[in-house]
């Protein structure tokens, strides 16, 4: 089973700030609940590696994604796609002026390779769209 969650913010914001946000591996792993911690590879600021945890009875430690940003169309489009021996999951970002501010459309696509993870998704992945949404607008100092 997949799961697949989309989401769409609008922000009264210049887009060019909510692209810096969206496109730095830093800020999007700092936005996820379950992203214990990360590093982000100095020489290809596109690589990180999140360390993730999972309350699911298989996984008792955190695990290793890493997360590679396939795409980048500058300053619209970001695709991102992580691995690890649990799951594969895929972010979509994709900023659009609109008047007076910009919407962003959000794409993630979590396939579970352990039993468990694609419940916890399931249950869990629109909560982290929440957590990402909340980051943005502190970052932009927007009100939540």
């Amino acid at each position: 089973m997949t799961v697949r969650v989309q989401r769409t913010f609008e922000f009264d914001a210049d887009p060019e700030r909510v692209w810096s946000f969206i496109a730095d591996p830093r800020k999007r792993a700092e936005a996820i609940s379950v992203v214990e911690d990360f590093e982000v590879d100095p020489d290809d600021g596109r690589k990180a590696t999140w360390h993730i945890r999972l309350p699911i009875p298989l996984i008792d430690s955190t695990v290793a994604v890493e997360t590679e940003d396939v795409t980048r169309e500058p300053p619209r489009y970001v695709k991102f796609v992580g691995r690890s021996r649990a799951m594969r999951v895929t972010g979509e970002h994709t900023v659009e002026a609109s008047d007076g501010g910009c919407r962003l459309r959000n794409l993630f696509v979590v396939d579970g390779r352990l039993p468990g993870v694609e419940r916890f998704f399931k249950r869990n992945l629109n909560r982290e769209l929440d957590n990402l949404e909340a980051a943005l607008r502190a970052e932009l100092e927007l009100p939540a």
